[in-house]
């Protein structure tokens, strides 16, 4: 088998992203999150998140909103579990594992674990 590239352009973002998301919306513990509760709309948030991991990734300083206050919304209307983050987590990174590797597919795997511990960390504190 080939090795796979690494994640190198807004392209790569994009699909990851899009693949990410499209995932997450079928799951069965998540997807109830983004479309019921979050009532998100994916072709408005693309390129949000696009921004997002382009920022992190690709050091494109697309990306100036805080991230954490939307959570912290969706919070109030759905308390957020560790469970949520972990297979949140776990979807990211299969996503990523499906096309990509490399320093700055492990660099973004990393993160989003950092991200969603912070995240959940943070929430928590608020919730208590």
């Amino acid at each position: 088998m080939a090795q796979a590239d690494d994640i190198e352009t807004r392209d790569d973002i994009e699909w990851i992203v899009r693949t990410f998301y499209s995932t997450c919306f079928e799951d069965e513990l998540l997807g109830p999150v983004f479309t019921d509760v979050a009532q998100m709309d994916l072709e408005d948030h693309m390129p949000i998140m696009c921004d997002f991991w382009e920022t992190l990734l690709l050091d494109a300083d697309k990306y100036s909103r805080n991230a954490f206050r939307p959570h912290v919304g969706l919070n109030r209307k759905l308390p957020l579990e560790a469970r949520h983050f972990n297979r949140w987590i776990e979807l990211w990174a299969a996503t990523i594992d499906s096309r990509f590797e490399g320093p700055i597919a492990q660099f973004a795997k990393h993160r989003a674990w950092r991200m969603g511990s912070s995240m959940l960390t943070r929430l928590q504190m608020i919730n208590t």
